[in-house]
């Protein structure tokens, strides 16, 4: 037995063999073309070396670095636009030609970033000698150029960039110092005062003059309470006192109104009130005392020439004179007082004073901390400015020493390689053989991708993987075929009919004895189901069992002319009325316990005729009737008619063929079935071993070719 792969490359080969003959037929032919071709004509390998130059001795920093940097060249570099202008003017190719044949090599970089090398290697081909030669020749000169061009431009770059920002620099720089000046032409004394010391003597300096003050005050406060504990008034009032004590005029009309009084108080005792001296007196009287109060108001207001006098001056305080003695107290009580008011504002001002002075060495830190920014920045300036110049300074001594990084390690070389002329056997035998390579991949290819099953170990491990029992592998009957007919086994000594009774034991192995009606379908047409249903009905009726085949493919015409049962020619007029009487049962003539319903069909209305209750009482009729009911339905693949009669039925049996059935819709089909729980018993592989079956027995068949009808489409 030929292994499975085996059988699917055979069943591929026998439907895609002119495909793959296409395919091998191409390859050889090319093979062919390419061993009619001349020879092709020698060709020149040239190969030339650059190197890496060290950087010479030089007091220039920058020149040194951009030699450096000069040795991080790449391919693109060296196939850049000017060396291909070059190249292309020389030799005429186009700039992609050419940088397909060059092949430049650079050295690798170790782990630390160092050239394991400093040789760049430079190899060309051509068919042309002395263009290899001139190619290579350019192509290290230009590489050089190139090199001492970019570093020239990049020490140019430079400069024009240091060019460009030194002014800004050199303005920052001006800006910071004059920032720094007038900042110290405010607050550098104070910053100078409190680094020396002298603002904080000045404080202790306030706070020792405040000490002195307070010292004086003390003592001029025991004398004015001293002596006001003598005249018994406070300093205001010993002030507004010794002002009017001390005015001439109020001291004249008081001695007046004094002597006034004196005349008028022996003369009240004596006279009367209307007497003339006395009225004489009072007028005297009253006449001094409003010149009295008038001075006093005057004295009071200061005339105009002096400020008022202090607190309210009463009557009484105006009339009273102080002797001498207490108008010397009185002065010197106002004399402390103003002394004593003079030394109180000294000390407010020595206060204030003190705390200005204490703010200010408060502030100093600030003070000093904004002056060192002030100094970093003009530092940073400076620094900034001194480096660009020194920059720039060296960049221009660079100029004038910069070379190239590169310089020509190895000129030009060029090797001829002559290839042996190709052997015409050897090319048309490697042709032959990837011919059948490819020839044969491309049948197995379009073999895989059909998506069918293609050998009955496929259906069988599908099978085995979804759980679902395998009821039978039954063969394709070899014999001549009409239209209309398929193979059946009339002969009950066919060896085909021990295969067919081998499936019916299985089923009534697996499904049980209370199986009575089953659907046979499939995924899709020429699978072999209408042949398994009546084999099988004919291997039931042959083991003794009452049974019937009903066609339920109302879709297709009926098969029933294979069994020598005529088609009622009305049926397809008023199916339903068909399927209500009992004449649509009708028995095979030729084989005992068997009957057959044909199909009217046929029809367009096959669902409607599925679900009438004409053929509802006739399933319940049939059961009732027959030992065993066969249901040959419509391909699932097609329609929903298999589900609609599915429900009389008590398990289904799903027919698989190799190189007929696809795997996919097999296998959605068996999950449907499985998952809706509708009673799948198991499957059935038709069409399996065929070519063994043939072979075996051909012999003992020949007899029964002509009791047997087929139709390979079913």
């Amino acid at each position: 037995m030929a292994p499975p792969i085996v059988k699917r490359y055979l069943i591929a080969f026998d439907k895609y063999k002119w495909i793959g003959l296409a395919g091998f037929a191409l390859v050889v032919a090319g093979s062919t073309v390419v061993a009619m071709q001349p020879d092709p004509p020698a060709t020149y390998q040239g190969d030339a070396a650059l190197a890496y130059s060290g950087p010479p001795i030089s007091f220039s920093a920058i020149g040194s670095q951009i030699q450096q940097k000069g040795q991080t060249l790449t391919a693109d570099d060296l196939l850049s636009e000017p060396i291909m202008r070059e190249l292309v003017d020389k030799t005429k190719f186009k700039p992609q030609q050419l940088a397909n044949t060059i092949a430049i090599d650079f050295p690798q970089r170790t782990k630390t970033g160092e050239l394991e090398s400093n040789i760049i290697e430079i190899k060309y081909q051509d068919t042309d000698r002395k263009r290899t030669a001139e190619v290579l020749t350019i192509m290290l000169q230009e590489s050089v150029k190139l090199s001492a061009d970019r570093n020239t431009g990049q020490l140019k770059s430079i400069i024009n960039k240091i060019n460009e920002r030194l002014p800004n620099a050199k303005k920052e720089l001006e800006a910071a110092e004059k920032k720094l000046e007038q900042y110290d032409r405010i607050e550098r004394p104070a910053i100078l005062a409190a680094e020396n010391g002298s603002l904080l003597g000045a404080v202790t300096a306030s706070q020792n003059q405040q000490r002195q003050l307070q010292q004086v005050l003390i003592g001029i406060d025991a004398q004015i309470r001293s002596i006001q504990g003598k005249l018994g008034m406070d300093a205001t009032t010993a002030y507004v006192s010794s002002a009017l004590s001390a005015d001439p005029i109020l001291n004249s009309l008081r001695a007046q109104i004094f002597q006034i009084k004196a005349q008028m108080e022996p003369l009240q005792k004596e006279v009367r009130a209307e007497y003339p001296a006395m009225v004489q007196l009072r007028r005297q009287l009253e006449a001094a005392e409003t010149l009295f109060n008038e001075r006093k108001a005057q004295v009071a207001t200061g005339g105009g020439n002096a400020a008022p006098l202090p607190g309210r001056v009463t009557d009484q305080l105006a009339r009273n004179n102080l002797d001498p003695a207490r108008q010397e107290l009185a002065n010197q009580l106002v004399a402390l007082q103003t002394q004593r008011d003079t030394l109180r504002q000294q000390l407010g001002n020595e206060t204030r004073q003190e705390g200005v002075l204490r703010l200010q060495y408060a502030q100093i830190p600030n003070k000093q901390l904004e002056r060192s920014r002030l100094e970093q920045q003009i530092i940073l300036k400076k620094s900034i400015f001194d480096q660009m110049q020194v920059k720039l300074t060296d960049a221009r001594a660079a100029e004038a020493e910069t070379v190239s990084s590169l310089t020509i390690a190895r000129p030009p070389r060029v090797i001829a390689n002559v290839k042996p002329p190709k052997s015409v056997p050897i090319t048309l035998a490697a042709g032959g053989f990837f011919g059948l390579v490819i020839g044969g991949g491309i049948i197995f290819l379009l073999g895989s991708l059909e998506g069918t099953f293609k050998t009955k170990e496929d259906i069988r491990d599908n099978l085995k993987q979804k759980e679902v029992a395998l009821l039978g592998e039954l063969p394709i009957l070899p014999f001549e075929y009409s239209k209309n007919t398929v193979p059946v086994i009339i002969s009950p000594d066919s060896g085909y009919l021990e295969i067919y009774e081998k499936f019916r034991s299985n089923l009534r192995r697996v499904g049980g004895t209370d199986v009575k009606v089953v659907l046979i379908t499939s995924t899709g047409t020429g699978e072999g189901k209408t042949v398994s249903a009546y084999n099988l009905g004919i291997a039931c009726a042959r083991a003794g069992k009452r049974t019937l085949i009903i066609e339920t493919d109302l879709r297709s015409a009926s098969y029933c002319e294979s069994l020598g049962v005529s088609v009622d020619p009305d049926a397809a007029l008023e199916p339903l009325r068909y399927y209500a009487n009992g004449e649509c049962i009708r028995l095979v003539p030729e084989i005992e316990n068997l009957y057959i319903v044909p199909s009217p069909g046929p029809v367009r209305n096959s669902a409607a005729i599925l679900e009438s209750s004409e053929m509802r009482r006739l399933m319940e009729d049939v059961r009732a009737r027959f030992d065993f009911v066969i249901l040959d339905s419509n391909p699932l693949g097609l329609s929903n008619d298999a589900l609609l009669i599915q429900p009389y039925s008590d398990g289904i049996i799903m027919v698989a063929r190799p190189n007929f059935t696809q795997e996919n819709v097999f296998g959605e089909a068996v999950d449907q079935l499985v998952e809706s729980e509708m009673g799948l018993i198991g499957a059935i592989v038709n069409g399996a071993e065929d070519v063994v079956i043939t072979s075996q027995r051909v012999a003992t068949l020949e007899p029964e070719v002509d009791r047997i009808t087929v139709n390979g489409r079913n």
